[in-house]
């Protein structure tokens, strides 16, 4: 019964992709179809295959020995901070950004990550039959982050049409950065991270080619490419030195944002509690969230819980629902682990959706930013049912 609640989940997302499409008749339905059982091959390839089990496995297994290795950094500096019996959320989590971060940017700067991210694109393109800058963008976000690669492709977004930046406004907020994923696996299971990653991607493609369906031309399917500064290359140690103040800044930020976010979420929870002790935010988002979670074929004590930390995670972010879950999660049968984790497993939230508005506003022309602040309501709900729909699809083959 479970699994066919997870099938009838999967469908009542793309139909709720359908409902919401601004024009029903753009939709290109071969294209939807192969990418959808794309996306089915990928997730039952990488959790129920056992070759592929074995393969995310491993490669959860070299992210945490790249966080075992920046352990020396931290050790070195922080001392008896570092603990390893009772590790804080900073330690675990966060510095190892200072040394991932600087290690994609090392590949990017010798050319072997733009590379990889050219030819995969196309090959996604050739595949999925979708455009090849939406393609390319797709995957470029998945090793860069969304914000980075929206401010590089500036030449690009103002030779394209409203609709087709509409369309890159809402893929930005289904996406990951890889260089986050060594702090993510110290949280939550390594292989469901690593499972939601391609997936989210070819879902970002499905769900805009439904919502917001553009008929793209041969004479407009170009890469223009991405803007540079200047024509010499910085020297490497000077790169390097930006990208370590770059990681570190990043940490700031997120230290600022989940403390701000928590101490916001207790204070409103303090306010409704005024009004009637058990409201809270939580069980307000539950309620919310609570038909969605029911539609990932859980068992019913389970669906409160996944409810909660869905909306939870859309009001803060990732970082707060995983620290909160970390120390739980492999408590929970296969099924909930698989779900969770790839649902979280995304930038989709309020403060994305500030960010993207932001990058829009400082790299298009008025009209063009205009246009994707009025449909603002479908960059939130675009990235929702990008998580929606990899959660189920991740969970369908994991009991």
């Amino acid at each position: 019964m479970y699994v066919l609640i997870n099938v009838l989940g999967l469908v009542v997302f793309l139909g709720i992709c359908f409902l919401l499409s601004k024009d029903k008749k753009a939709i290109n339905w071969k294209a939807i179809a192969i990418m959808v059982v794309l996306n089915l091959v990928i997730a039952w390839l990488l959790t129920g295959s056992k070759a592929g089990r074995t393969g995310v496995e491993a490669a959860a297994n070299g992210f945490v020995w790249l966080v075992d290795a920046s352990a020396k950094g931290t050790v070195f500096a922080l001392g008896s901070w570092y603990n390893v019996k009772n590790m804080n959320f900073i330690c675990s989590a966060l510095m190892p950004i200072l040394m991932v971060v600087p290690l994609f940017d090392i590949l990017t700067y010798i050319g072997f990550l733009p590379w990889v991210i050219k030819w995969i694109g196309r090959g996604l393109s050739f595949i999925t039959g979708q455009p090849k800058f939406e393609s390319f963008f797709a995957v470029e976000m998945m090793f860069l982050g969304n914000t980075e690669v929206l401010a590089v492709s500036e030449r690009q977004l103002n030779q394209m049409s409203k609709a087709r930046n509409l369309t890159l406004a809402m893929m930005s907020m289904s996406c990951i950065t890889a260089a986050m994923v060594g702090s993510y696996v110290e949280m939550m299971p390594g292989q469901f991270i690593l499972t939601a990653i391609p997936i989210n991607i070819v879902n970002s493609l499905i769900t805009t080619s439904l919502m917001n369906p553009v008929k793209v031309t041969p004479e407009e399917d170009v890469i223009v490419g991405v803007s540079k500064e200047g024509g010499k290359r910085e020297p490497f140690f000077s790169f390097l030195g930006d990208s370590i103040l770059g990681a570190g800044k990043l940490i700031l930020i997120v230290i600022a944002n989940v403390v701000a976010f928590v101490a916001l979420a207790a204070l409103i929870d303090k306010i409704l509690g005024l009004f009637w002790k058990p409201l809270s935010l939580e069980s307000i988002l539950g309620v919310i969230m609570y038909p969605f979670a029911w539609l990932m074929g859980l068992h019913p004590h389970d669906v409160w819980i996944l409810s909660q930390n869905m909306g939870m995670k859309l009001v803060t972010n990732e970082f707060v629902v995983m620290g909160s879950m970390s120390s739980k999660i492999h408590s929970f049968d296969p099924h909930f682990q698989a779900v969770m984790t790839t649902f979280v497993t995304s930038f989709a939230n309020f403060g994305t959706l500030g960010m993207i508005i932001g990058v829009f506003k400082g790299l298009v022309d008025d009209e063009t930013n205009d246009y994707i602040a009025h449909n603002i309501i479908y960059l939130i709900l675009s990235g929702i049912l990008v998580s929606l729909l990899s959660a189920a699809m991740v969970g369908l083959f994991v009991w």
